[in-house]
């Protein structure tokens, strides 16, 4: 079996911004982690609608498509169905040490705050806050409702971190001139992976650009 350099779960939910998530699951793989993805129903609609990606039908069929897509290798990538029960995830003896929900509907705030568990990757967040293991949430709203705020400072104080999509404009442009849409996606990305604990190069460190 490969030797990878860390196990994250990835959760993709039916918040606008799954140019966030592809790109995370893109740098994820880069960084030789395994990667356990986890897709809502709505994500697959937001994928469509937002990017050029053209995902197949089917838990296989998808999990090869987005492998070949980023070169992962052999058992680097798992897909896992919205209720495989018997997945690693869903289970505190199995489950990775760091998961990341990226992008975070407003109802997955809702559901993971109250502890749903309703799907897989409720149960995978439920799982992270009681076993004490790292929780990152990506929420992506404008404007949030108190509801939005009051779910997201739950969230904080049962020791997830809340890390909004929200792109600063103070790193230097790829291109020299003006920030593009790769450049703002990148600053959140960077964010992720040093919340992970990964080296990345997207975004240097301040004062280091």
């Amino acid at each position: 079996m490969a030797e990878f350099n860390k196990t994250i779960t990835l959760a993709i939910t039916g918040a606008s911004g799954a140019q966030y998530a592809l790109r995370l699951l893109e740098c994820l793989l880069a960084a030789n982690c395994r990667v356990y993805l986890l897709l809502s129903s709505a994500a697959e609609v937001v994928i469509a609608t937002e990017t050029e990606l053209k995902l197949p039908q089917g838990l296989a069929a998808q999990q090869n498509f987005l492998a070949e897509k980023y070169s992962a290798k052999a058992e680097q990538l798992t897909l896992f169905a919205r209720d495989d029960w018997f997945s690693p995830v869903a289970s505190g003896s199995s489950s990775p040490a760091s998961m990341v929900i990226c992008p975070a509907s407003g109802g997955t705030l809702s559901s993971i705050a109250c502890g749903a568990s309703n799907n897989l990757i409720e149960r995978a967040a439920d799982v992270a806050f009681k076993e004490r293991r790292q929780l990152i949430v990506v929420p992506r709203e404008a404007p949030y409702s108190q509801i939005h705020l009051e779910n997201m400072l739950k969230l904080t104080q049962l020791g997830a971190v809340v890390l909004p999509a929200s792109p600063g404009f103070y790193s230097p442009p790829q291109n020299g001139f003006e920030h593009t849409v790769n450049d703002l996606i990148d600053f959140v990305v960077a964010r992720i992976l040093d919340q992970l604990g990964l080296e990345q190069m997207l975004l240097p460190k301040w004062g280091e650009g």
